[in-house]
């Protein structure tokens, strides 16, 4: 894949690595995927250089000597991926990471809310250590063979995940990304083991859910923030019956297109600041379009799952006073990674800043704390919560 145009910019929380207590969840869809989000504009370009939002250090990395590490490389024949990878490893920028020419192709049809894969999540299993089917898509390649959440996957295409890094494991799902390949599974499940050789599909997901238990409750229901989210949140908000509350979930929202969460805020303000964030020192912004429904009752349900431009919308509606908090702390990811292309072509992001709430509050690390906490049965409090205001049964 070669530079994107010129111009082009949007920010967007991409999928990175994070451990989350014992478990590394990740997604095996053909996207170079983990259970944190960080956020992303395209690399730089003629406008000049654009952020990724999303977790990080405190420190600001040096992209001028990754490139000329890069670029050395190339010049002596060898590898500026691996020379960029090794250099990442190196400077302490935990969220630093390096793609190939097909990773990041890969990351960008996702964003269109398009996968290749067998529709499966998985998780690292604790204390073992295996990977574990944690998730399956019941019309994707690996549900209609019987793949079942909690079966165990031994190998890939013959290759023992045992030793392997969760990454590498992915990797080997993914395969080249070409959908009509195969790849085959070795699954055991209750003393049973046996191997099913699946055909990757080009998959589509659906990041929005909108149901409407009552009369007075609308559920939107936001998975992640790919293309075309923020729009259709505010149609469902728009289109919502007069006097209806609204309870936006936001539960195990890993993240997606910052612009895509600014535009879903815009459906509940009428304009103003969502969020800062700095780009090696320079501050920079981000605002809500005008006409947004300022009056309708709105509860965010979040929890440890509600990361990076999920968390950003929540602070800027928490920030703001517009909607009331319920669920758990968010997963704290707030720091600016930037995007720029190698001289092989690979694509190297390091961190480069921070972003704040409307507040001025900082994320990273921290999360952002609930109005009301709420662990079990959050969805009932954050419903009768949601009647309180005037909306909801």
């Amino acid at each position: 894949m070669g530079a994107m145009p010129a111009g082009s910019a949007h920010l967007c929380l991409r999928p990175r690595g994070v451990v989350r207590g014992a478990v590394l969840t990740f997604v095996f869809a053909g996207v170079l995927a983990t259970a944190a989000a960080t956020g992303a504009l395209p690399r730089e370009d003629a406008a000049g250089p654009e952020p990724r939002t999303g977790g990080g250090d405190r420190a600001v990395y040096d992209r001028a000597t990754l490139h000329r590490v890069a670029a050395e490389a190339v010049a002596d024949g060898k590898s500026g991926k691996q020379a960029a990878e090794e250099f990442v490893s190196r400077s302490g920028d935990r969220w630093g990471a390096v793609y190939d020419r097909r990773e990041y192709a890969e990351f960008e049809q996702s964003l269109d809310g398009t996968y290749t894969g067998v529709g499966l999540s998985a998780a690292r299993t604790a204390p073992e250590g295996g990977v574990e089917v944690a998730r399956v898509r019941p019309d994707g390649p690996a549900g209609r063979h019987g793949v079942r959440a909690g079966d165990l996957l031994l190998a890939v295409d013959g290759r023992a995940t045992e030793g392997l890094s969760v990454s590498e494991a992915v990797s080997l799902l993914r395969g080249d990304g070409r959908p009509g390949s195969t790849v085959a599974l070795r699954i055991r499940r209750d003393g049973m083991t046996w191997t099913q050789t699946l055909r990757r599909e080009r998959l589509a997901t659906d990041p929005v859910a909108v149901s409407r238990p009552d009369a007075r409750t609308v559920v939107i229901r936001v998975s992640a923030f790919s293309k075309g989210v923020g729009a259709r949140v505010r149609e469902a908000v728009r289109t919502a019956p007069a006097g209806a509350g609204v309870l936006l979930d936001l539960r195990g929202n890993s993240g997606g297109l910052v612009d895509e969460a600014a535009s879903a805020a815009s459906a509940f303000l009428d304009g103003g600041l969502v969020a800062t964030y700095d780009v090696e020192g320079e501050q920079r912004s981000l605002y809500a379009e005008r006409g947004g429904d300022t009056g309708r009752p709105l509860v965010a349900l979040v929890d440890g799952g509600t990361m990076s431009a999920a968390e950003l919308l929540t602070g800027a509606l928490q920030d703001r006073g517009r909607a009331v908090t319920v669920g758990s702390n968010t997963f704290g990811k707030g720091s600016v990674q930037m995007p720029s292309t190698l001289p092989d072509g690979s694509v190297a992001e390091l961190t480069v800043g921070h972003y704040r709430t409307p507040a001025g509050h900082e994320v990273d690390g921290r999360g952002i704390a609930p109005d009301l906490p709420a662990g079990k049965g959050a969805e009932d409090r954050a419903r009768r919560v949601l009647s309180g205001l005037g909306g909801g049964s």
